[in-house]
């Protein structure tokens, strides 16, 4: 786990200034992280196991993830989740602006269900403890709207292969023969 965050005398808004730079994640294949502030461009880029929590970040985000969640409390950059296989994408946008960011050539962007919040809540007080961040401090404190301003990003055929595994183990059938089925059409 690393958790990265700004002195508490810092001078400036940690929300509000790049903490880290480029390529933060390039790769990762597990752990956690959870950074209170921006970071640059090239996100979680190739991620493909890791969990990572940030306040907001640069251009081309979650590019090529194949596995692994990724959760933005703020602003993202343009080309969000080109060339994204797998894994799945949280990200706050109670200005709706972020579909427009997206590269929707293999994701799709929803709501995000009651499991997901459920979740997405458990993380961002686990972001709260381990940074003192005041993003997630504001989230919290207003979950019940703040919720509904979180999309999730998932790349259809990640979906339809997770869908068909949870549909075969809930009616008692092989999972390995289900997701074979739909990942050969």
């Amino acid at each position: 786990r690393i958790v990265v965050k700004p002195p508490d005398d810092s001078p400036f808004i940690a929300e509000d200034q790049v903490i880290a730079g480029n390529v933060i994640l390039y790769g990762a294949t597990g752990g956690e992280l959870f950074l209170r502030g921006l970071v640059g461009e090239r996100f979680c880029v190739r991620n493909s196991g890791a969990l990572a929590v940030v306040e907001g970040i640069g251009d081309h985000g979650c590019e090529y993830m194949t596995a692994g969640r990724a959760v933005i409390l703020g602003p993202t950059g343009r080309n969000f989740a080109a060339g994204m296989s797998g894994g799945v994408a949280f990200v706050y946008d109670p200005t709706d602006t972020f579909p427009s960011r997206v590269n929707h050539e293999m994701v799709q962007v929803e709501k995000s269900d009651s499991d997901d919040l459920d979740w997405l809540n458990g993380v961002i007080v686990r972001h709260r403890i381990e940074t003192g961040s005041a993003v997630a401090e504001r989230l919290l404190a207003n979950w019940s709207d703040a919720s509904s301003f979180f999309v999730k990003v998932i790349p259809v055929d990640f979906k339809r292969v997770m869908e068909a595994a949870e549909a075969a183990r809930a009616s008692g059938r092989d999972e390995v023969a289900a997701v074979m089925a739909v990942a050969h059409g």
